[in-house]
């Protein structure tokens, strides 16, 4: 396959380099030197330099990547394996070198329109027809609807409560994440992205329930040159605004919050839900969080790595029962279905929606 200079510079600078070797989360949860940023780029530096073919052991390393940024948070020299690892994942879609696994999730997107290849569950469905049109989008995203519905739920009854007048989309469009966490920006990708764009543009605002779909509108669509004329946020963000205008009587509860990667790293977004927890009660700190967040979870690499991504949400619960935490509250899908599945003795997991709910 073929790089851009700027991904050989990065390549050749990390292929050496221990610096961020310790802060893997697939690295710590495999004890794998080949799930280090290192090892990566020293892989991909032999396809470079065609001294090794572009192997499905290759290919298969760069999809062991979760892309969640902590190795660049502790680069000193600001080195960026994310932007390499995208760049191998598209070149080995074009190269028509994709593994099975990515394949199924692409192949569902084409025919179901999401990776997951799922169906809206009754629940969730039932819950959104009632809602009346609004300019505001309530935008639930692929995983919240097929794989954490509970959450989707319990956000709608949230808002509804809050007196926020919106609306969810039955038929949502998929944002392009999925795609872009697989293929990076192919022509595919932007496409669907160019298509949700549109319905997007219907709207005077719109909240993104996930913080993945939010990093993607605003961040990829930009790069990619497309406009979203709404004015998009997301739900942290708006529940922060939002509860500063209501009357809630502070609980007692300490809430410890999970720092999504994509929040803190891609969106440079962490007051937003301390904002909230602290209008609703007192927070209490991981030693690791904020810009230093550890990841808890993926849901598009728990198709594929299961095992790992468990061992990941269980080393998240090692810090939190280290910090003492009493109740941890995430704001990602994803990390809380991950969460979920491990979780401790001693410790309540709750969604950013459910703490708010617990308090009103």
């Amino acid at each position: 396959m073929q790089f851009t200079q700027k991904s050989k510079e990065h390549i050749d600078s990390c292929r050496f380099c221990w610096m961020c070797h310790h802060v893997c989360p697939i690295g710590n949860a495999t004890g794998l030197e080949r799930n280090t940023a290192r090892a990566r780029a020293l892989g991909l530096s032999l396809v470079m330099r065609d001294a090794i073919d572009y192997s499905d052991d290759i290919i298969n390393n760069v999809y062991e990547c979760s892309l969640c940024g902590g190795c660049m948070t502790d680069c000193v020299t600001g080195w960026d394996p994310v932007m390499f690892t995208k760049e191998a994942r598209l070149g080995a879609a074009l190269d028509g070198k994709l593994p099975d696994y990515v394949m199924t999730m692409i192949t569902n997107m084409q025919k179901k329109g999401n990776i997951y290849g799922a169906r809206l569950g009754k629940a969730l469905s039932e819950k959104i027809k009632p809602l009346k049109k609004s300019d505001t989008l309530f935008f639930l995203g692929a995983d919240a609807r097929y794989k954490a519905p509970k959450c989707a739920v319990e956000a709608i009854d949230l808002l509804k409560k809050l007196g926020v007048s919106f609306t969810v989309l039955e038929n949502e469009p998929d944002s392009s994440y999925g795609m872009d966490f697989l293929v990076s920006a192919s022509a595919e990708t932007k496409e669907i992205a160019e298509k949700c764009a549109k319905v997007l543009s219907g709207y005077k605002t719109v909240i993104f329930y996930d913080p993945a779909d939010a990093k993607i509108v605003k961040r990829e669509y930009k790069e990619w040159g497309i406009k979203v004329k709404a004015d998009v946020m997301t739900f942290a963000e708006f529940l922060a605004k939002t509860l500063k205008k209501q009357k809630v009587k502070k609980s007692k509860f300490v809430f410890t919050p999970q720092d999504s990667a994509i929040s803190a790293r891609d969106l440079e977004e962490t007051e937003a839900i301390r904002t909230v927890l602290t209008k609703i009660g007192t927070v209490s700190e991981m030693l690791l969080n904020r810009n230093y967040t550890m990841l808890a979870g993926n849901l598009i690499m728990n198709e594929y790595m299961g095992d790992v991504m468990k061992k990941i949400a269980k080393n998240r619960w090692i810090n939190a029962q280290n910090a003492d935490a009493k109740i941890l509250v995430t704001e990602s899908p994803a990390e809380y279905v991950m969460l979920s599945k491990t979780k401790p003795a001693g410790i309540e997991l709750l969604s950013l929606e459910e703490a708010v709910l617990k308090c009103l």
